[in-house]
């Protein structure tokens, strides 16, 4: 279901949209019941803004959601796979961007937003008068920071929340547990994805990416001496995400790190199943924790998981904050 200027679209499920004069959208945001049709209170209407790989991934999750409806899409071209993706699932599509979302009737509860950095900031200008969570999907550094095993799986505390980034979200847990227990002279994060789902909005946000996931290791950790690496590799066939943090740890004792860094796997994989640790090593004050994230997703490839464990979370942050809005909505996963 395509939007074109000024053209209502309807779709399968009978969701009409409006182009980006207006921004209008109905549909199965206002019925009673969820994409799955599984739910224990009325649906939260929320919005995705982006139509990339993330934005794809982040409309099936909440597709699959108790509590989440997914009330509008909102792409620049009106030819994206996205807006295809989402129009196939029946749900309401635009290529107005940010106005359709603006200037919608009834503000959504919850906007998604999978574009870039350099975009956000003005979303949220946009946003910021409307009673709307924005949650950032982009490495702006703009909202409050959240991991959801650091940070807590309650409703957020600030309307603008920040996911930092894949390899934030993927090494905060295990650089928390770390300086938590243990006296953390030094974190490094490498992360390595796969140059096929390394969007445009991936390439031109390099700078930003290593900038806030560096203050995010810093935040969480308070270890002041940080350092943050993205690798894209062009490897056939693509390599997996992968994240490794090392840590200067002075008198580490290798059977309390593993323990240290299986507990706090294990929590991570509450709501991103395909988190695993593959290796964890200590050699003198030098601790390597190697990091795998296999992508558990309707649309995205197994390899993507980098994509898969920001957008888990960014739903987890979602479905909290329905709980808060609609009691009756319970937290229960989407999966």
């Amino acid at each position: 279901m395509t939007v074109t200027e000024g053209v209502p679209a309807t779709g399968p499920r009978g969701g009409t949209a409006t182009g980006p004069g207006t921004g209008t959208a109905t549909g199965p945001g206002t019925g009673t019941g969820t994409a799955s049709g599984r739910r224990t209170g009325p649906p939260v209407r929320v919005a995705v803004i982006g139509t990339g790989a993330i934005g794809q991934d982040l409309v099936s999750k909440i597709h699959r959601s108790p509590v989440l409806e997914c009330a509008l899409v909102a792409g620049r071209n009106p030819e994206s796979a996205g807006l295809r993706h989402a129009a196939a699932l029946g749900y309401p599509t635009t290529a107005g961007g940010i106005d359709a979302v603006v200037s919608a009737p009834t503000p959504f509860a919850v906007v998604f937003d999978a574009t870039n950095a350099m975009s956000h900031a003005e979303h949220w200008r946009l946003l910021q008068p409307l009673e709307t969570l924005l949650i950032d999907l982009t490495p702006s550094r703009v909202g409050q920071m959240v991991v959801p095993t650091v940070t807590g799986t309650g409703a957020p505390t600030a309307r603008n929340v920040s996911m930092i980034s894949c390899g934030g979200q993927a090494s905060s847990p295990i650089a928390h547990a770390l300086a938590q227990h243990f006296d953390v002279e030094y974190i490094e994060v490498v992360s390595t994805v796969a140059s096929s789902i390394a969007g445009r909005a991936t390439r031109l946000n390099l700078d930003e990416y290593v900038a806030t996931t560096q203050h995010a290791i810093a935040t969480f950790s308070g270890v002041r001496d940080t350092k943050a690496i993205l690798n894209i590799s062009p490897a056939v066939p693509p390599a997996t995400f992968r994240t490794a943090v090392h840590a200067v740890v002075p008198g580490a004792d290798e059977r309390a790190v593993r323990a240290v860094v299986a507990e706090a796997a294990e929590r991570v994989r509450a709501f991103a199943p395909g988190y695993e640790v593959l290796g964890c090593a200590v050699d003198g004050d030098r601790v390597v924790v190697s990091l795998e994230v296999t992508a558990e997703s309707d649309v995205l490839p197994a390899y993507a998981g980098n994509l898969d464990i920001i957008n888990s979370a960014a739903v987890m942050v979602a479905e909290q904050h329905a709980a808060r809005l609609v009691p009756a909505a319970g937290t229960g996963a989407y999966r």
